[in-house]
Parts: C-alpha cells; structure tokens; sequence
C-alpha cells in the first residue's frame, strides 16, 4: 500500500512542476500578465432622437428641380399631426442645393428640429438664423430646404449654401 501512496504523489508532484512551467513560460513570453493595466473604457455616445414638436410653424423650400416634392413633404407633415396653417410649402429661388436640411433659430429648438429631421427620413439640422426674418410673427419656427439628396436622380453634390 505504501508503494501506491509515493506513485500517486510522484504523479501530483510531477503535474503541479508541469503547470508550473507552461504557466511560467506564458508569463516570461508575455502571454499572461500577472498585473494587467486597466483599459479604459469607453463610455457610448447617447443618440439624440429628438422631439416631435407641432407646435413649430414649418417653412418647406424646394431647392430641386422636381416639381413637388415640397407639396409631398407638406402632406407628410400635416398626416403627422401638424395644423395645416403653419406649414408652408414653396419653391426655391435656388435648384442645386445637396442635403435636405432643416434649420432652427434658437438653440432650445434643436431637438424639436432634430425631431421633425427623423419624421422626415432624415435630414440634416443647422442651427442658422438665415431664415429668421422670413417669421413675421412671435411663433417659433423651423425651416426645411429639400436638397437633391430627396431627387431620385440627383446629379453630383453641389455647393451647400441656403436656399433663399
């Protein structure tokens, strides 16, 4: 019985000396650190979703070459709960704008404008005063330029700049 008592610890002792060299060489190589250093980690950016606010009175310019899609765009916000008396649609003096933007004066109107871009499949917000003059009256306001992102054959990106 004694000679099975020394095989068994012979075995142990020979398995615990085989760990302890495959787990020294990992650390000698580099593969295991006994200490690692903390990684810093990334905290995500929330998304702002916006808010859809329709209250705002929306000025739709059509900054295409296609006839009506500012009345389309109208249409889509009225179905979405706009009154049909502040949302405005025309025509652009200016055709070649690129990305369909929606602009907003103040900056306590960006979720409001971020809310009406997603409403509208997406579009870009600006924060501009550009088209602050055209509100004659004290109700807030948001301005929608369709660009030829909006065109199903747009051309080439052209320069962005407000449409009038």
């Amino acid at each position: 019985m004694n000679g099975w008592v020394v095989l068994l610890w012979s075995f142990v002792a020979a398995l615990v000396l085989i760990i302890g060299g495959i787990f020294g060489s990992l650390v000698v190589m580099g593969r295991i650190s006994l200490f690692p250093e903390a990684v810093p980690s990334s905290t995500p950016t929330p998304i702002e979703t916006g808010v859809v606010d329709t209250s705002y009175s929306v000025v739709i310019l059509n900054a295409t070459t296609d006839e009506g899609l500012d009345t389309q765009m109208r249409d889509t916000l009225i179905n979405s709960g706009w009154p049909a008396g502040i949302v405005f649609a025309s025509d652009s003096t200016s055709q070649d704008f690129s990305t369909t933007t929606v602009y907003y004066v103040d900056a306590a109107d960006e979720l409001a404008a971020i809310g009406l871009a997603n409403l509208l499949g997406g579009a870009e917000v600006e924060q501009s005063d550009f088209y602050a003059d055209q509100n004659t009256t004290d109700q807030k306001q948001m301005t929608v330029v369709i660009g030829l992102d909006r065109v199903s054959s747009a051309p080439a990106a052209p320069e962005d700049t407000p449409a009038p």
